[in-house]
């Protein structure tokens, strides 16, 4: 048992808390070692110490010290407090929650413990253990709202509906008076009570209540917004017209609300006649409106169609709306309204077309013909820049003529550099990007166009130092730091693929891992929610973000990230000298190296950069203290690894890669990148069930998919080339689920293959991949298959990106790159990527 304190130590103890909660973790410290001087073995002291060490950064420390203090009392719930909340801030959650049950044990009456407890049980989504500890804070604390919202919110997300209402009315019955109308945590408490009706499957009900209860709701919008999807899925339409024709008055720009009316009138599609009865009031209603006049344009056809897009058209280019083409690309999915808008804007470029009315008072043109003129040439030059209907040549020449007639236009020279772009110029792209920038220098988004294509072009300083102009001058890490500040997830990736397409995995990998760090913080501030929301009465809100924050590693950023790493990890596995900087030969010029002349390579790049480290190692020792801690001594962090070299040196690139890989197949399973990157690590692995697993997932996602092909006959030639057998069980599961489906011999694969090939001749894509496969099969057709991949790019229907993988596969073949980055010269001439570096004689 530890000393008992006098009065002094007391006061002292009580100082070292409040020290620690105001962050003067130094004063708290030396209050500490005052009473550890007087009482030694004073576990609450030793576990206040111990968390203040913690924020210092020496958890290894803090821990130990930690388990000191629990030795001396055992029985104390402020050791085992402070215990679970080292636990928590090491992100072992279930050791912290394992502790603080413990403590609870000990001092019962704690609202701090169970309220640390609680909000550790929401951040695991442990609802059954949250409903408990929810219904202890209740009968401690009936008398606070938040307490029986809290468990609502725990049966609701537990799927107990019907307990988590009955909770709601209980406490509503419990008011002695009507709150007031100004309520604002009442009336959401209201919503959100009709929510869980509704989720309940009680539409009927929800209605009932809603119009009951609801009326002096603040959020007026959400209330008619229920009412009207209630009333719909009563089918009382009538009603619900009504609802969506008020929601309507108040925004007409809401497609939802066109929707929903439609419904509710019961129009078809196909009924033309009557949806122009419905959208034409609503577009004279609004002559400076959108939605009502766009719309209508999905679905029309013929004539209808063609009338409708015309006047669309015409309003639009008259008024020099920039987004016009954006509005109206995704109607190019179809062949036939696409071919009408590119006739009809063709005619207004020559002159041709009749001028449509704006519908004002004075039923005059919009606008002058030299604004219409600008508008309808940089309109073209989109259009024929579209990849539906591209047409360099042609979107080239019209954007030429719209800078002609306004040579300081931003968003003309923007085109200009994504013609550029797409011809495969991306030097000249990003060159007529950076003037396109310059013409406006304030303007944060031209600038981040820029710094995009410069990091397209591999010019990372170029781009850092363009993103400098909008970022604090006087942040931690310069400009690349702020950037990690404010979580500027579409650079890192970019800076990070452009690293990776230099061979620069280190760094690569440090921007990969960033995103992912991002990811993590995200999870991690929804903590403070958890006690936020049902202090602020922001209940629905916070349901809906419990809800994303259980997808949120299916986010596209995520998962192009995270692909994007595992790739890296699969070069380092398969060629361990990138670690240490891209090799400049490779083999007879391929970019591969065989085992041991991958060991020789990585083990000369690794003595050279031990002698480079040696060298920055004393200039880089004495900045290493300088700021590492602020004056109350809290922990500054210091990024030892900026490179990424420890990244890039793992011993385990696979092991590594499974970091990323296990949220990307958990969250994003249909995703078929994700699950092509799931074979290729599973079958280096060994883990051929897995490798099955990933590689049927991606054939019931695409059961043509190229490179699943190729992953297909990879496996079955491995399976049956094996030295050792699989175990008996694997064997048997891999055989029924897999093996028994497809031929597993040479012959009948090589005959897969051709069948493939055949099947797919009109696809510049398989016919690359089955050309892989062929060659994998049988190495000695490497010659006759780049012969004919030759003929596939000279294909018209073969676009540059098969010819770029088409170099790359040859490259790793360590055939003759030359021929066909000549052959795919000839064909994309502007292309940056098929020009022929000389290198230089030493």
């Amino acid at each position: 048992m530890p000393q008992p304190l006098n009065s002094k130590e007391r006061t002292l103890f009580t100082q070292v808390v409040k020290n620690y909660e105001n962050k003067q973790y130094k004063k708290g410290l030396k209050a500490a070692e005052q009473i550890l001087r007087k009482a030694p073995n004073h576990g609450d002291t030793q576990a206040m110490k111990a968390l203040i060490m913690n924020s210092q950064g020496h958890s290894d420390d803090a821990f130990a010290l930690a388990k000191t203090a629990l030795t001396n009392d055992m029985k104390s719930h402020v050791c085992w407090h402070v215990y679970g909340l080292l636990w928590r801030s090491a992100k072992n959650f279930e050791e912290a929650i394992k502790a603080y049950k413990f403590a609870l044990r000990l001092e019962p009456e704690s609202q701090q413990i169970q309220r640390d407890l609680a909000l550790l049980q929401m951040q695991m989504r442990d609802y059954q253990g949250y409903i408990q500890s929810r219904k202890a804070m209740l009968q401690a604390r009936p008398a606070l709202r938040a307490n029986w919202t809290a468990l609502a919110i725990a049966h609701h997300l537990a799927g107990e509906l019907t307990e988590a209402e009955r909770t709601m009315t209980t406490y509503e019955e419990t008011l002695r008076s009507p709150p007031p109308k100004t309520d604002m945590e009442h009336a959401e408490a209201v919503l959100y009570k009709n929510t869980i009706i509704a989720e309940m499957g009680e539409t009927e009900r929800a209605l009932e209540h809603l119009d009951a209860a609801a009326k002096n709701t603040f959020d007026k919008q959400s209330v008619m917004e229920m009412r009207a999807a209630y009333l719909l899925k009563l089918e009382r339409k009538e009603e619900a017209e009504k609802v969506y024709r008020a929601l309507l008055d108040r925004n007409a720009e809401l497609r939802l609300y066109y929707e929903g009316l439609q419904s509710a009138l019961g129009l078809d599609s196909s009924d033309a006649t009557a949806l122009k009865q419905l959208y034409g009031p609503y577009a004279d209603k609004n002559p400076r409106g959108d939605a009502a006049r766009r719309i209508p344009l999905d679905f029309y056809e013929g004539d209808d169609f063609r009338e409708a897009a015309d006047q669309y058209l015409q309003r639009m280019l008259h008024k020099g709306v920039p987004s016009t083409f954006a509005n109206v690309k995704a109607l190019y999915k179809d062949s036939n309204k696409r071919a009408v808008i590119q006739e009809l804007v063709e005619n207004y470029a020559a002159g041709t077309h009749t001028p449509q009315t704006n519908g004002s008072a004075d039923n005059q043109v919009n606008g002058s013909s030299s604004p219409f003129e600008m508008s309808t040439l940089y309109f073209l030059a989109q259009h024929y820049n579209y990849y539906l209907s591209r047409d360099l040549p042609k979107a080239m020449n019209c954007i030429d003529k719209a800078i002609e007639v306004s040579p300081k236009s931003v968003d003309f020279h923007m085109t200009k550099a994504r013609i550029w772009k797409h011809y495969g110029n991306i030097h000249k792209a990003t060159e007529t990007m950076e003037h396109a920038r310059s013409l406006d220098i304030r303007d944060r988004y031209i600038n981040t166009k820029a710094t995009k294509y410069h990091l397209r072009n591999d010019d990372n300083e170029t781009a850092l130092e363009t993103m400098k102009k909008f970022t604090k001058s006087d942040a931690v890490g310069g400009p690349l730091g702020d950037l990690h500040d404010m979580q500027c997830m579409w650079f890192i990736t970019e800076d990070g693929e452009s690293y990776m397409r230099q061979k620069k995995m280190g760094v690569a990998l440090k921007r990969f891992t960033a995103v992912y760090n991002i990811f993590e913080v995200w999870q991690e501030d929804q903590f403070d929610f958890h006690g936020f929301s049902l202090r602020k009465g922001q209940i629905r809100a916070y349901v809906d973000m419990i809800r994303w924050e259980d997808h949120l590693r299916d986010h596209p950023f995520y998962s192009r990230a995270a692909i994007n790493a595992i790739k890296c990890y699969i070069l380092l596995h398969d060629n361990p000298y990138l670690a240490y900087g891209s090799h400049p030969n490779g083999v007879n010029g391929n970019g591969k190296l065989g085992p041991n002349e991958a060991k020789k390579a990585a083990k000369k790049a690794r003595k050279e950069k031990e002698k480079q480290d040696q060298v920055d190692a004393e200039k880089k020792d004495a900045k290493k203290t300088a700021g590492a801690s602020s004056a109350d001594g809290e922990v500054k962090k210091v990024d030892n690894d900026p490179l990424g070299e420890k990244l890039a040196q793992t011993t385990e690139p696979l092991k590594d890669a499974m970091k990323f890989l296990d949220p990307l197949l958990e969250f994003s399973p249909k995703n078929l990148e994700a699950q092509r990157m799931g074979f290729e690590v599973f079958i280096r692995q060994k883990k051929y069930l897995l490798a099955v697993r990933c590689l049927l997932a991606a054939l019931s996602l695409s059961s043509s998919d190229p490179i699943a092909h190729y992953q297909l006959i990879r496996l079955q030639h491995t399976l049956s080339t094996l030295s050792d057998p699989l175990p008996p069980k694997v064997s048997e599961v891999i055989t029924s689920e897999f093996s028994s489906r497809y031929p597993s011999s040479k012959t009948d694969l090589e005959k897969l293959n051709d069948d493939f090939l055949e099947e797919h001749k009109d696809s510049a894509q398989h016919q690359l991949v089955g050309l892989q496969a062929r060659r994998f099969l049988d190495p000695g057709t490497r010659a006759a298959n780049e012969s004919e991949m030759l003929r596939i790019i000279a294909e018209e229907s073969t676009e540059m990106t098969d010819a770029v993988r088409a170099v790359e596969i040859v490259r790793e073949w360590g055939g003759d790159v030359s021929k066909v980055l000549a052959k795919a010269a000839e064909r994309w001439p502007e292309a940056d990527v098929f020009q022929v570096k000389e290198k230089k004689k030493t």
